[in-house]
């Protein structure tokens, strides 16, 4: 066994594929090769004297072995990142951080979280990925995001939640669209049933006046708000993206249109994360406030 030729690279690799599940996956996190991490696997596994993974069909799965030198590393890998960030300022942290993001989420606070984080981690990649809160979910459970922004409560074992804020919904159409507006036949938009917002919008519109209204469905809010910008139906959008349309006229509130809840929105990681820069990013999003704009 040559434990003296490991380099902490083979263990990072290690780790990367028994979060993600798949060399190719580690490979893309780690910005290399998959024929460059199967090289790392083999030299790991000659120097240890042991097989750390088998193929199962098509994919690769850790052996008891493997399994064994995942959990014995992981903290030690995690206080060994630990330690290297506390001997320097975090603004010379180096890596890759994945972001997800709803669609509302991403224009809420996105922007200007990211824009502070480019600025204060100058030597940090940042990969942000638009996705519906379901994906989401699923994808920080797999580890394939490290941190998530999210409309409503996300409730999941595997994963560790802040609350950072809430946005107002508003009913809005043209003003062509109120001056002509027929309960019967305008139409209403409304987010699909993958959307959180769903049921609070279908709720809304129950117990409206518009409850007879015929009812569209939409997967995109910016395609939404074209829509009803064009005079298409009546909309109930997040008020961060309508702000410009409000401003300038384009978009009216509906007459008489029922008050509606704010949306909550979340920001998670998985809850058995560790490494440093991760817990140090989601600490710094757990303080943002959607109401303020900026951080508490």
């Amino acid at each position: 066994m040559s434990i003296n030729r490991i380099a902490f690279y083979h263990l990072e690799t290690l780790l990367w594929i028994a979060r993600l599940g798949t060399f190719a996956a580690a490979a893309a996190r780690l910005n290399t090769t998959q024929p460059a991490i199967s090289a790392r696997v083999r030299e790991l596994e000659s120097h240890l004297g042991t097989a750390l993974f088998r193929r199962e069909g098509r994919a690769m799965a850790l052996t008891p072995a493997g399994r064994e030198l995942v959990r014995e590393s992981e903290p030690l890998w995690a206080r060994f990142q630990g330690v290297l960030m506390g001997c320097s300022d975090i603004s010379g942290a180096t890596g890759i951080i994945r972001i997800g993001a709803g669609e509302i989420a991403a224009a809420s606070c996105l922007p200007g979280f990211v824009a502070q984080l480019g600025h204060d981690l100058p030597h940090v990649s940042l990969e942000v990925d638009i996705a519906l809160t379901v994906d989401l979910i699923q994808q920080l459970a797999s580890g394939r995001t490290d941190i998530a922004f999210a409309a409503g409560r996300i409730a999941h074992p595997m994963l560790r939640t802040a609350p950072i804020g809430s946005v107002d919904l508003l009913w809005l159409a043209s003003p062509s669209t109120v001056r002509n507006m027929d309960a019967a036949h305008t139409p209403i938009w409304s987010l699909t049933n993958l959307s959180p917002l769903y049921r609070i919008m279908k709720e809304a519109i129950a117990a409206s006046d518009l409850a007879d209204c015929p009812l569209n469905l939409c997967n995109n809010v910016r395609t939404m708000i074209d829509i009803v910008l064009e005079g298409g139906g009546i909309g109930i959008f997040p008020h961060p993206m309508v702000r410009q349309p409000i401003a300038s006229g384009r978009l009216v509130p509906v007459p008489d249109a029922p008050a509606m809840p704010p949306v909550e929105f979340q920001v998670a990681m998985r809850a058995a994360e560790s490494d440093p820069l991760v817990l140090a990013i989601f600490d710094r999003a757990s303080r943002l406030d959607l109401r303020a704009g900026a951080a508490a």
